[in-house]
């Protein structure tokens, strides 16, 4: 029988604080019914012999010391059917896009569980997202966590809705494996009710929302609920992987509004703060979320995060990207000087990395010259980068015309393979070919990074080149 309360002895911000006279368990779900008969639920954040820390999901206004408190003695639960595609949710996982109420197949607590690290299939396959800069040079493979580091103002929610529209499973469709569909999560955290609006409209408009299953928690919601959203989409993420067989792409935005809310919740709970006043377990929580994406031997889906998260002050030492950059395997910086020239989307491949790409490309995955031709272009488009630097100083009749050609090279790297607009969808082999046109440029002696044998069959002689432009 559900146990009555009317002990609250404290509310603080998000946070209710109730005496009990008996143990109640830790994440259990809690309603509190106010003076007015309105019923809120909550989560229970602490619990000891004598009293109960409770975060308030829906906001503590209108609660007080005569409102009546009910444990549920269950955690939060997660209602699952394949039919969540095409629908959009709360940030508490509540419909919200006017369609009927959803019938569960089954129901599941939204912290999950951990994968059994035997169990884990290592991530080799290739996911094309139709982003060069990505593809190309920083390959996303399946089961992988790759976080977009970027900074306020910067379009990385542009980049996140191009990688909703365009992402596919290159084998899969040539197979024509009707048993590994393709699903995209999209978490949005704390964003404001304009962005939440463009998102909506283009999912709708291209047609992506039918293999979507959106989370909006926006910005005026109570920031209790930000805590909540991740985990309902990495419930629903499992839940369509490895029960389903769907490759999952889980898009989570923004992780510093998340964050931020943990802070919040911290400063209400008087915990002793660590870096910049973050709580100290903020890795261990972050790592709970992240650690959710993967593979699982036997099974036929897949689990891959693209948690988007805003540098404060574009500074990637701040302890959000910092212990982000920890837990996952790799980052894509947005580039707001690029942004400033005009390049669409701004992604610099320079400090950009995915530590999974040499496992998931090559022949049998994207192509056998993927390998060498991203190698040359880094080292190419690096070299440029410093040469620029030098101009700077001594100015361009000073350098040598080797040193030219690696400057326009730069030059052309970004305006033709990083620029592509939101709107491009690039299969691999287009990336590729780009490269080696740009690659061309240059003079084979300098093609060091690339097979001899590739080299002769992709490189694109100059003669041959004009004639084709005639």
């Amino acid at each position: 029988m559900q146990k009555e309360y009317q002990t609250i002895t404290e509310i603080s911000g998000p946070l209710v604080f109730a005496e009990i006279d008996e143990p109640v368990g830790y994440d259990e779900i809690v309603e509190i019914e106010t003076p007015n008969g309105e019923t809120r639920r909550g989560q229970v954040l602490e619990s000891t012999s004598e009293y109960v820390a409770i975060q308030v999901f829906e906001g503590t206004s209108g609660i007080d010391r005569n409102s009546s408190v009910r444990f549920l003695g269950e955690t939060l639960q997660m209602p699952l059917t394949e039919d969540l595609l095409g629908r959009v949710l709360s940030g508490s996982g509540e419909p919200i896009d006017g369609g009927p109420e959803i019938e569960p197949d089954e129901e599941r607590p939204i912290v999950g569980a951990a994968i059994n690290p035997t169990a884990r299939e290592y991530p080799e396959e290739f996911i094309q997202t139709g982003v060069s800069a990505i593809d190309g040079m920083n390959t996303l493979i399946r089961g992988q966590k790759l976080p977009i580091f970027s900074g306020s103002g910067l379009p990385h929610n542009d980049l996140a809705l191009q990688i909703a529209r365009q992402a596919t499973v290159p084998e899969e469709e040539e197979e024509g494996d009707e048993g590994s569909e393709f699903a995209v999560i999209f978490g949005a955290m704390g964003i404001t009710a304009e962005e939440a609006n463009e998102f909506m409209d283009d999912f709708e408009r291209t047609g992506a929302l039918e293999r979507s299953v959106v989370f909006m928690n926006l910005a005026d919601d109570p920031a209790v609920e930000r805590t909540v959203t991740p985990r309902m989409a990495l419930t629903t993420a499992e839940y369509l992987a490895f029960d389903k067989g769907y490759h999952v792409l889980v898009i989570l935005t923004d992780m510093t509004n998340y964050c931020e809310a943990l802070r919040e919740i911290g400063a209400a709970r008087e915990e002793v703060p660590g870096r910049r006043g973050y709580p100290g377990y903020m890795y261990t929580d972050l790592a709970q979320l992240y650690e959710r994406a993967g593979r699982i031997e036997g099974r036929e889906g897949s689990v891959t995060q693209i948690p988007i998260l805003t540098m404060p002050g574009d500074d990637d030492t701040h302890p959000i990207p910092d212990l982000t950059g920890y837990i996952t395997e790799g980052q894509i910086y947005v580039d707001r000087d690029l942004d400033s020239q005009g390049i669409e989307p701004p992604v610099d491949v320079l400090p950009s990395l995915s530590r999974l790409m040499d496992d998931g490309i090559g022949e049998g995955y994207t192509r056998e010259d993927h390998a060498d031709v991203s190698d040359q272009l880094y080292a190419a488009y690096a070299e440029g980068e410093d040469l620029r630097d030098l101009v700077n100083i001594v100015g361009r009749e000073a350098l040598s015309e080797r040193d030219n050609k690696y400057l326009d090279f730069a030059d052309e790297f970004e305006e033709e393979f990083v620029q592509q607009g939101y709107d491009t969808n690039r299969d691999i082999s287009e990336t590729l070919d780009l490269g080696w046109d740009l690659l061309s440029n240059l003079p084979k002696e300098e093609l060091n990074r690339i097979d001899e044998e590739l080299i002769e069959e992709y490189y694109v002689e100059e003669e041959a080149a004009t004639q084709t432009a005639d």
